[in-house]
């Protein structure tokens, strides 16, 4: 990686963060929270920010956080060391609160953004996609349901790793599904270590 490169993707990150695009749909306003750097072998590609995200500007601040960072096997310093770790959620930006829990993600971000910051990320080995919101855009709108999606993890793997959305909401799911810890997160571990 040269300086250039680096200079190329410092000023798309700046960009990114004074985006306001969908200004007019977020509730408290943008605040776009991802971490890049070309450096990075890992990619993490989630849904949106929560509302403690939103406040801090810390990716994954909370306690999917928490959770993630325990299933990955890592601390936080490197978790949030950009040269190890590309955090791209679907939307950058807190998009409020439905019924069930936050709002999908704003529809505008990834198109907008998306391909040019993954163009940035030339030494990439895998990628976690995390949660539906995720997997429908990286496997298509037809593709699996989440579990099958994790069931099935071994099929691209190590490029593409399936992963449930670690927020406690999801508690009953990984009650339901002990092979995800006993089968899937070994692997996983393994693999991050690999690449840290």
């Amino acid at each position: 990686m040269n300086a250039t490169d680096l200079d190329a993707c410092t000023s798309l990150l700046a960009e990114v963060r004074a985006c306001t695009l969908c200004r007019d749909e977020l509730p408290l306003g943008p605040n776009p929270v991802l971490q890049l750097h070309p450096a990075a072998r890992i990619l993490i590609v989630g849904q949106a920010p929560g509302r403690k995200v939103h406040r801090s500007g810390l990716p994954f601040d909370d306690a999917s956080g928490q959770r993630l960072r325990a299933w990955l096997g890592i601390s936080r310093e490197v978790f949030y060391d950009a040269e190890r770790i590309a955090i791209l959620p679907m939307g950058f930006c807190y998009p409020g609160t439905g019924k069930s829990g936050d709002l999908p993600p704003r529809p505008e971000c990834a198109p907008a953004w998306r391909a040019q910051l993954l163009g940035h990320l030339p030494n990439l080995q895998t990628t976690l996609v995390i949660g539906q919101y995720a997997q429908r855009h990286e496997y298509g709108a037809g593709a699996a349901s989440l579990t099958d999606l994790v069931r099935n993890w071994r099929k691209d793997w190590p490029r593409l790793v399936p992963l449930p959305h670690p927020s406690p909401r999801n508690n009953l799911w990984l009650r339901r599904n002990p092979w995800f810890e006993a089968e899937v997160l070994p692997s996983l571990r393994t693999l991050v270590a690999k690449l840290v």
